[in-house]
């Protein structure tokens, strides 16, 4: 008869398996996803649509995110994620090309982008080398979230810029932590829908992108 001990030592494999194949599939899916957020953005660019409005996206958004989660567990949810990504990169071509209207908004654009990929591999790299648990910081992140998304809206209704770069220095902060925490979440076995898991990196690197364009572009031009 197995012991405890060896009964728990044979999990330990499977469990590793398990965590590296939802991080590979993430990966492969949020690559995948980025790319054709990058082709909607060049289009709505290219074809200089107008911004779709504040609660265009917002309805557009949770709606999308809604049916993502509905259907995580079945094929659907990979096309979900595709009209999510999808519809958030054609929200970013229009404010892509306010930015390119100053005068070093290709500058901003790319340092943006730069810096964005450069914090993403580093604390990917961070969590996954030295194999930390980030699940403490799961409570401190919904609510810094939440605050920072009401305080972002009163920004943009109240017209207060300085509450909107406030705001973006928040999200900067939040999205680095929610990098770590699905990432060693991952790692760990606390997440196992590879989908939900390409979402919420996706939303983290959409905010960490724009917020990071704000603060730059705010800096570098009057």
């Amino acid at each position: 008869m197995n012991s405890p001990l060896q009964h728990t030592a044979s999990q330990a494999p499977q469990t590793a398996l398990a965590s590296n194949k939802v991080l590979r599939n993430t990966y492969m899916l949020l690559s995948m996803t980025l790319v054709f957020s990058a082709m909607t953005a060049g289009a709505s660019m290219a074809l200089n649509l107008p911004y779709p409005g504040i609660m265009i996206t917002l309805v557009g958004y949770f709606g999308l995110l809604f049916l993502t989660s509905k259907f995580s567990n079945s094929n659907t949810g990979i096309l979900c994620v595709f009209a999510l990504t999808g519809f958030m990169g054609y929200t970013l071509g229009p404010i892509l090309n306010a930015y390119l209207t100053l005068s070093n908004g290709a500058e901003v654009i790319m340092m943006a982008m730069g810096s964005t990929g450069a914090i993403f591999i580093g604390l990917s790299t961070y969590v996954r080398y030295t194999r930390k648990a980030f699940s403490f910081m799961g409570g401190f992140l919904f609510v810094g979230i939440l605050v920072a998304f009401l305080a972002g809206l009163a920004g943009f209704f109240l017209d207060m810029p300085s509450l909107s770069l406030a705001v973006s220095a928040m999200f900067v902060l939040l999205m680095a932590g929610l990098i770590l925490y699905q990432t060693s979440s991952i790692i760990h076995g606390g997440e196992t829908n590879y989908i939900m898991a390409t979402v919420t990196l996706y939303v983290s690197l959409f905010n960490l992108f724009t917020s990071l364009l704000h603060l730059l572009g705010f800096m570098g031009d009057d």
